[in-house]
């Protein structure tokens, strides 16, 4: 059996189906709709499959239209829309059943020498991955064993995730949260040497966590629910070049939450502190069952 870190690649391997046209698969999980980082890193493979791999990918925009049906392929379409002398422009259309679902627009730049360059340090010293818990083991902890669902989405889950703050399970453990959360992340397994697929595999990841920072000072990320929550739109702009299977720091916030929208933004870290990408995204907030 494959790990899901071979999974995760071949789920970003997509069939092309004419010049610029690929179709990618969607697996049939418990999901009620397909999960979006996995349709923006389609959308982008789907993208940099039509560039000569000179250029990588410095940013990608992209919004969540409708959602996906688990366990249905999804068709990209793709458009040329420039290319130029040192930037590369595509559009791409995510279709599913005759629908729209998603569109992403993405551009690759020519690498170039600037003569200078700068960043802001990380906002906090956090402890070590090898130091922190996996989630499993938080939630082994907390409630004695684990649970058959989340063994089995354990056991699927491409990324080992570690939160730098642990886990919180009660109103009383978020009382005057601030909207911030910071996850050390890493692909389970080797991803292979493609700069293409590290990029697309940090695109996945990227939406996994994000919308975190948002209902931190709202409900405990951990047990029962009181908010469904969907991803409305994605950006990212891509400072560095990186590896996907190493250690990276996901430094999430949110600064405002209002109107049933809450906005995130993340920084993403190697080790050494560099900054590597840069994300904001906006989300879907509605009470359930109110």
């Amino acid at each position: 059996m494959t790990n899901p870190a071979e999974r995760l690649v071949d789920l970003l391997d997509l069939e092309r189906i004419e010049v610029n046209i690929f179709r990618g698969r969607s697996p049939e999980e418990s999901l009620q709709r397909v999960f979006g980082g996995q349709v923006a890193g389609q959308a982008l493979v789907a993208a940099g499959r039509t560039t000569d791999g000179e250029r990588p990918v410095h940013s990608l925009h992209a919004y969540f239209l409708r959602p996906g049906r688990p366990g249905v392929p999804i068709v990209y379409q793709v458009e040329r829309v420039r290319d130029g002398r040192s930037f590369t422009t595509r559009r791409v259309t995510a279709v599913q059943e005759g629908r729209t679902i998603f569109n992403l627009t993405a551009s690759f730049h020519r690498p170039e020498e600037a003569g200078f360059e700068h960043q802001l340090p990380p906002a906090r010293i956090v402890p070590d991955p090898e130091e922190l818990p996996t989630v499993a083991d938080e939630v082994r902890e907390h409630l004695g064993g684990l649970p058959e669902a989340f063994e089995r989405m354990a056991r699927r889950q491409p990324f080992d995730i570690r939160y730098v703050d642990r886990l919180r399970w009660t109103q009383e453990e978020i009382k005057d949260a601030d909207p911030r959360s910071a996850v050390w992340m890493r692909a389970v397994g080797p991803l292979g040497d493609d700069p293409l697929v590290h990029t697309c595999a940090l695109t996945y990841a990227s939406d996994m966590t994000l919308l975190d920072a948002v209902r931190i000072p709202v409900e405990p990320l951990w047990g029962p629910r009181g908010f469904d929550m969907a991803s409305l739109d994605h950006a990212m702009w891509f400072h560095r070049p990186f590896r996907a299977d190493e250690w990276f720091l996901y430094d999430q916030e949110s600064p405002i939450a209002t109107g049933g929208r809450g906005l995130a933004r993340g920084r993403i870290y190697d080790r050494s502190g560099q900054l590597l990408v840069s994300v904001v995204q906006e989300g879907l907030f509605r009470r359930l069952n109110g």
